[in-house]
Parts: structure tokens; sequence; C-alpha cells
């Protein structure tokens, strides 16, 4: 398994930014640090993305990468600016092939057992399993964990502290990703002092499982 990979494996969550003002940026790596968590996916949903990933990477212990990928064009400007790894809400072919292709670890979201096998064929073992409550969640992941026994996923979308825990207990889980950690509202009004809180809180599960 590549290294990046295998962080998050060790780390277990995966937190979700959208951001909006790239000076936001290190102050909400100071806050994840503080929190104890050293992983951030920025997504493509803002046009402050690109600059966000660039300025978090000067954190070198951070496993940054790049979410809501949906085109190569995007997946060049994350790794020109520091991604480490691409995460795509559903299962894009073009951005897949491109990543492989260029050694760059992904998960491309699934959310049925055809993407499932389509990824299969491009050799990939653990998928963003997306939106993981609005298909089933942890119903879902356990009635799909015995034919595809050799995948592991990263439910996103619908995770919080809740049922964080439960969807760590699964065996398939690899690590769980979400918004809740690092709502953008904290981010925009500077609060991330409550920021770290949500962190500790979520890592404080993690220990626990």
């Amino acid at each position: 398994m590549v290294e990046v990979l295998k962080r998050i494996g060790e780390l277990r969550l995966v937190p979700v930014v959208v951001i909006e003002d790239a000076d936001d940026s290190e102050p909400l790596a100071e806050a994840l640090l503080a929190g104890g968590l050293p992983c951030a996916e920025v997504t493509f949903r803002t046009n402050a993305a690109a600059e966000a990933i660039k300025r978090i990477s000067h954190f070198k212990n951070i496993c940054l990468g790049a979410g809501t990928v949906l085109s190569i064009e995007q997946a060049k400007q994350a790794l020109a600016a520091g991604a480490r790894f691409i995460v795509t809400p559903g299962f894009n072919s073009k951005v897949v092939g491109y990543c492989l292709e260029n050694d760059i670890p992904i998960t491309p979201g699934v959310c049925n057992p055809t993407q499932i096998e389509m990824g299969l064929e491009y050799g990939l073992k653990i998928f963003k399993f997306f939106p993981a409550e609005a298909f089933g969640g942890i119903k879902t992941l356990k009635a799909i964990s015995s034919p595809y026994r050799m995948i592991k996923f990263i439910p996103t979308g619908g995770i919080n502290l809740n049922n964080l825990g439960d969807y760590l207990s699964l065996d398939n889980v690899f690590a769980c990703g979400g918004s809740w950690l690092v709502k953008s509202n904290l981010i925009s009004e500077h609060k991330f002092d409550q920021i770290t809180a949500l962190v500790k809180e979520a890592v404080k599960v993690v220990k626990n499982k």
C-alpha cells in the first residue's frame, strides 16, 4: 500500500474541507494539528481550493489531498499545488486512469456493486463510499462486505460524532471522512478553537476503537 494511504488508515479520519478564503488555510492547518489530526482533504468546491492546498502543503507533516475532483485538469491543479492524494465523489474513469498512470493515490467514490467492480478492474482496493448515509450507511457496508472482502471503504456523507464509532467498528471501513470536523462556517468565522475541539473529540473516538 502506498505510504499516503497507509497513513490515512492509521489516522482513520479525513477532514473534508470547503474553504472560501485561502487566508484561512494556515490557521485551519494549525487547528487540525492542535487537535491531533494531521490530515486534510481540500475540496474543489471553491475557487480558493488550489491556493489553499498550496498553503497547507507547507505543513509537511499533514497528509494532504484534494477532494471533489471532477476532471483531469483539476487533478493536475491539485497535484501542482501540493496534494498527495485525489478523491472523487463518483467513479470518473478518466480521472482514475490518469491518476493510476501517473502513480497518484486515488480513492474514487462508489455507492453500488457495479461501481465497485469498475474499480476492481483498475486494481483499486480502497474506495470512498459516498454519500454514505443516503445510500444505506452501515447496513449497506455490512451487506456488501461478503462478496467484496478484499475492499476497504472511506464512508463520507452524513458521518458525525454520534455514528463515527459505529462506522469505525466495521471491518471493511478503512477510515471515515467528514465535514463536521471542519464546518465551513467555523472556518469563515475564524472559530479555529472550536475546530480543534471537534477534532479532539473525534480523535478520542478513534483511539477507543
